[in-house]
């Protein structure tokens, strides 16, 4: 697999962005991961990177971008914060990611069994963590379907909040930068949320989040 250089990352469309992630993760899945020479990749970066997609996960250990979608150095840009949610640094990241870097989509990821999500079902208050759960906990309001057991026992009730908190990121991403927003309006990038399943490895877009104008 060739290193993405300048041309190439010009070439990609959001869709066919989003179409490469997809792709990657179908590998993933079947263990048929392309053959990479990471040292080489990291050689032919030094200069510089042309990634084609942001993409702002969990911190789980086992939600790692690179390996899920099967990318090399340089093809992905990873923002990473328990629960998946935003604030202005991590805005900052992706604004700088897009407008400076390139990148041609935004993917929100979650992913199945988060403690970020269960903590803030149970209303967790520990130190520093009390100020991020409470990010999440309007995705704990919005979920209306489960009316009992509203706690991180209930696998139902965890796995609803972390698909609303996901759209709710994408939707707050929009709404709170205009640089961005211009972007995906005007057809420049796409911006979609998903869900990681750790169990299997298959991640899950949610098209009713995909934003994907045509210039």
């Amino acid at each position: 697999m060739k290193t993405l250089t300048k041309e190439m990352q010009a070439a990609i469309t959001p869709a066919m962005a989003l179409d490469l992630l997809k792709e990657g993760n179908k590998r993933f899945i079947n263990n048929l991961k392309i053959n990479r020479n990471l040292l080489q990749q990291a050689n032919e970066t030094s200069d510089g990177q042309y990634p084609f997609a942001v993409i702002l996960s969990c911190i789980d250990s086992r939600t790692s971008v690179e390996l899920i979608f099967d990318q090399g150095l340089g093809d992905l840009l990873s923002v990473r914060i328990a629960g998946n949610i935003i604030n202005e640094d991590i805005l900052g990241s992706m604004e700088f990611g897009c407008k400076v870097l390139g990148a041609k989509i935004i993917v929100v990821l979650g992913h199945t069994k988060c403690g970020a999500i269960k903590g803030a079902c149970d209303h967790l208050k520990m130190g520093n963590l009390t100020t991020l759960l409470n990010k999440i906990a309007p995705a704990v309001n919005d979920e209306m379907t489960v009316t009992e057991n509203r706690n991180s026992h209930n696998e139902d009730f965890v796995e609803k909040v972390a698909a609303i908190n996901v759209k709710r990121t994408v939707n707050n991403i929009m709404d709170n930068s205009p640089i961005l927003k211009e972007m995906i309006l005007n057809g420049s990038i796409g911006i979609i949320g998903g869900n990681h399943d750790i169990n299997l490895g298959a991640v899950c877009f949610y098209e009713d989040t995909l934003v994907l104008t045509s210039k």
